[in-house]
């Protein structure tokens, strides 16, 4: 591109908001100029309001930047939102009707008719909605939002298996206390511990994906007919949520045939060699023992999702287990890969 696109981030003192900063510092289609927090950090100098938690060191190109109101106005017309649930319908809302486009990590709109639950891979299709999201609601601009940070994975995993029919499946999560924010689970409850439950979280994992798998039809999502239980455990591991899932299927493929079809999965992104996608958006692993968060999860700057262990089920037909990088391809990063399709698709 001969010149970037200015982009913003609300919420961008908060650790998804660091992500985006991180993400954003080099991106070649975007250039970070706007960040947006709560009022008590408007008027500070991002690195002066930033608590910075990622590793390395806060950008030079961010630090400098002055910390505005989560209000539209002075903001670039595409804004990533890692805004707080409590606050971000409100704020989003406000930023997609003065015409902004708004990509987010929250999850209040996520379920919403005519928004996007997007993961380019496996739904990118699903873009059509944003001209009945303005048709619908008067918006100048839009929503798109990136699944729940479990969803993106387990959706991506389950994708080469929907042609068999999905019929059913289970999932448990053992996520990474990362997805907790800061300071997030204590020390002493989640050291040498496993801690069964993550609130609010079992739901989403049990309704996004069936939203992402389902097929577009007159301008209408048609959710993934599927039957789906979710167990959600906080697990001492500092990034990548791992997942043991067992689906069930209406037709009957061998194990040779799922292998072909996870090892050959690519989507539009990798055709059209976005600057976030991986090569390989899900890996497959031999091993037996893999894949493992910290073995794994660092390569390809966090976006790859993989896979290991596909064997038969005793009480379904398959069992696998998948990984993905929770602040980065389940949150900004996923987001980031969002409006590189859209910029793509023409739609900034």
């Amino acid at each position: 591109m001969s010149s970037r696109i200015e982009v913003g981030v609300l919420g961008a003192t908060g650790m998804v908001g660091q992500n985006f900063a991180r993400l954003l510092a080099d991106h070649p289609w975007f250039k970070l100029t706007w960040v947006g927090a709560s009022d008590r950090s408007a008027g500070k100098k991002f690195g002066d309001a930033t608590s910075w938690r990622l590793d390395g060191v806060m950008p030079e190109s961010v630090a400098g930047l002055t910390v505005c109101e989560c209000k539209p106005g002075n903001a670039p017309k595409l804004v990533f939102s890692s805004m707080d649930a409590n606050v971000a319908t409100e704020i989003e809302q406000q930023f997609a009707e003065a015409g902004h486009i708004v990509v987010s990590n929250s999850k209040n709109f996520r379920m919403y008719d005519d928004v996007p639950l997007l993961v380019p891979e496996v739904n990118g299709d699903h873009l059509a909605l944003i001209a009945a999201q303005q048709k619908n609601r008067g918006w100048k601009g839009a929503i798109v939002t990136n699944p729940n940070c479990v969803a993106v994975p387990l959706a991506m995993a389950l994708a080469p298996f929907k042609k068999y029919g999905i019929s059913k499946f289970i999932t448990t999560s053992m996520q990474a206390v990362s997805g907790a924010g800061y300071p997030g689970v204590a020390s002493m409850d989640i050291l040498g511990n496993v801690i069964p439950f993550i609130g609010g979280e079992e739901p989403k994992v049990e309704e996004e994906p069936l939203k992402i798998l389902g097929d577009l039809e007159s301008g209408k999502v048609k959710f993934l007919n599927a039957k789906v239980s979710a167990h959600c455990n906080r697990v001492p591991v500092v990034d990548g949520h791992t997942l043991t899932v067992s689906v069930e299927l209406a037709e009957k493929p061998t194990r040779e045939q799922l292998l072909e079809d996870i090892q050959s999965f690519r989507g539009l992104p990798q055709e059209r060699k976005l600057p976030s996608a991986p090569p390989v958006p899900l890996v497959y692993m031999h091993e037996d023992n893999r894949p493992q968060p910290r073995r794994d999860i660092p390569r390809d700057g966090g976006m790859t999702v993989f896979m290991g262990r596909l064997r038969p089920c005793s009480i379904f037909d398959w069992k696998f287990v998948t990984l993905g990088h929770n602040t980065i391809r389940g949150a900004a990063g996923a987001a980031v890969l969002n409006a590189e399709l859209m910029h793509s698709e023409g739609l900034l």
